[in-house]
């Protein structure tokens, strides 16, 4: 990283490019790599990539700080909006994503007491406003199906849910969208509804994601598959980055074996 950085600030000296704001007609065009760069940023600070610990605050607080700034500099662009609402139900879950130990935590089993309600009440109002400029975008889906899962476990509707993930493909027809319409699916009507979809993922569309051989492991698990589903989390254990996660999976394999 180091060295591509040295690269970068030659060439930017050699080619006289001046630092500057762009003018706004380029502002648009550049927004959407502005708004990934951002969500990445945050993603590596809600789930770290690798590590002792899951969750790197650092990195989270500075996306949303960022975030902020972007929605005060542009208003109107709803999927600044969208995704600002969107890493504020994220991160206001995270007190209760892992135990004293360090350990995950999953959805089902957090303790909502823990939850930020000053983020979640922000995260409304954003979407909200993303909403009302009537121009719907891939983080302005993902904001929505993060808000019903901030929700209280009994309003959660698992079939909205699967609505969301099925308008959010559309837009956005990648494997790891398909991976979480999937779970949702498998929440909603059934873990073999769920493996189905699975099953259509090609093999090289997520390689070495850990994530993948996780949710089969949980779907065969609930199907009483329980020989398959202790090798899928042996396989996702393999896989995985953090010692938070890989501790989990090892607990899964464990159940799953016993």
């Amino acid at each position: 990283m180091a060295q591509r950085l040295v690269r970068a600030k030659r060439k930017i000296r050699h080619a006289g490019i001046p630092f500057a704001v762009p003018p706004a007609h380029q502002l648009v065009e550049r927004t959407a790599a502005v708004l990934a760069v951002l969500y990445l940023l945050f993603n590596e600070g809600y789930s770290a990539s690798s590590g002792a610990d899951l969750v790197r605050r650092g990195l989270t607080t500075e996306a949303i700080r960022l975030g902020r700034i972007l929605c005060t500099l542009m208003p109107d662009e709803p999927e600044a909006l969208g995704l600002l609402a969107l890493m504020l139900f994220h991160d206001a879950r995270s007190a209760a994503r892992v135990d004293s130990a360090g350990d995950i935590v999953v959805l089902s089993e957090q303790d909502r007491s823990l939850f930020d309600g000053a983020a979640i009440a922000e995260g409304h109002e954003r979407l909200a406003g993303a909403l009302r400029l009537g121009h719907p975008g891939p983080f302005q889906v993902q904001a929505a199906i993060a808000a019903c899962h901030v929700g209280a476990p009994d309003e959660k509707d698992w079939d909205e849910i699967a609505m969301l993930y099925d308008r959010l493909y559309e837009m956005s027809p990648s494997a790891v969208v398909a991976l979480n319409r999937a779970v949702a699916v498998s929440m909603a009507e059934g873990p073999g509804a769920g493996l189905a979809l699975l099953e259509l993922i090609a093999p090289n569309g997520l390689p070495d994601y850990h994530l993948l051989p996780a949710a089969r492991g949980d779907m065969l698990r609930r199907l009483g598959r329980r020989s398959e589903a202790a090798e899928a989390y042996r396989e996702a254990h393999d896989l995985a980055g953090t010692d938070a996660e890989r501790r989990y999976l090892e607990r899964r394999r464990r159940e799953a074996s016993a």
